[in-house]
């Protein structure tokens, strides 16, 4: 794959230049928005779910800014994923070059619009009395993770959404409801332990977690969370290079 692109590198960062201001065309703040939309969704959920869950839970705003941060990169990712291969039928029907590129083109947008948020974070660490500590380094290990999952996500969706086109209305409720599982507002200690071992099954939680527990609790992970958080990766990534390997000539007949 890695020669591949290096092979169709032009190719690459065309499209991914593409990508990133196709995203913010005729937007009066451009890349400003990558910055202004999760701190604002950080704002009303600071202003909304404070006062019922913010008495218990220290570092709240931090605690916050940790889920909206991993979680809208999940989001961002995903969706722009979906329509990788619809999006650039009019390139790949006529031109014969690896359809993976499309997809991991979307990828490094939305990664260059978390990385931008990622520093905005660390701020936020900082103005709410966290210091900094050589546990932060290991934050690699779950963005390195949630990279390939968006990567394994994105590949199954667009993969579906070349014969199912419904996948995108299903997909916007589903994470709806993800984001509701996924504690990025409250607190899982308030339940019963079998109850939040439950929490394990979402992968969004066990990324978020990663973060809250280096960057709030100065602390590393267990064993369970380390393993999930690659496993999760592995599992998505192969079912969608498996998906990808079956449908890749259908895909010209489709689209």
């Amino acid at each position: 794959m890695l020669n591949k692109i290096r092979k169709y590198k032009f190719l690459f960062e065309e499209l991914v230049k593409r990508d990133f201001k196709k995203k913010y065309k005729r937007t009066v703040l451009g890349i400003l928005w990558s910055l202004l939309s999760p701190l604002l969704t950080l704002l009303v959920m600071r202003i909304v779910f404070t006062e019922f869950f913010g008495r218990t839970t220290n570092h709240y705003t931090t605690y916050l800014f940790a889920g909206t941060l991993v979680f809208s990169y999940f989001s961002d990712a995903t969706n722009q994923g979906m329509s990788s291969l619809v999006d650039n039928a009019g390139i790949f029907t006529k031109v014969n070059v690896p359809k993976y590129l499309f997809l991991l083109s979307k990828n490094v947008s939305s990664l260059i619009n978390f990385g931008l948020t990622f520093l905005i974070f660390l701020g936020f660490c900082l103005l709410d009395g966290i210091a900094f500590h050589w546990k932060f380094l290991l934050l690699v290990y779950p963005i390195v993770c949630l990279v390939f999952f968006n990567i394994g996500v994105g590949s199954i969706l667009s993969a579906l959404y070349v014969f199912f086109k419904d996948i995108q209305y299903l997909y916007s409720i589903f994470t709806l409801m993800l984001m509701y599982l996924s504690a990025i507002f409250y607190n899982i200690n308030a339940y019963e332990p079998t109850v939040q071992k439950l929490f394990l099954l979402n992968p969004i939680y066990v990324y978020i977690s990663y973060f809250r527990t280096i960057v709030i609790n100065n602390a590393i992970p267990d064993l369970v969370t380390h393993l999930l958080s690659f496993g999760y990766a592995f599992a998505v990534l192969l079912i969608g290079a498996r998906m990808y390997k079956k449908h890749n000539q259908k895909f010209l007949y489709y689209l």
